[in-house]
């Protein structure tokens, strides 16, 4: 089956967050936990890195997806503070 090019992804939370979310470790999670259908407005809670040993919780909502409506291990994942374009 065919898979989205990209995904744009919201995130709630700070640069920090910003930073562990593109770690090509997380993409590979995100990819794998994901992987078939997704729609915009989807949302996910997720643990997330924060530093010094803590975690903190992020709510990532599907801003667009470009290409067929499926993430898999192609799908190219890009974030964006939760406030933009809100």
């Amino acid at each position: 089956m065919a898979v989205a090019d990209r995904v744009v992804l919201a995130h709630t939370g700070d640069g920090t967050v910003a930073d562990e979310l593109r770690k090509r470790s997380y993409v590979r999670y995100l990819r794998r936990s994901k992987a078939g259908p997704v729609a915009v407005g989807d949302e996910w809670t997720e643990v997330v890195s924060d530093g010094c040993g803590e975690t903190t919780r992020v709510t990532l909502r599907v801003r667009a997806i470009d290409g067929p409506r499926r993430i898999g291990p192609e799908t190219a994942l890009d974030y964006e503070a939760a406030g933009d374009r809100e």
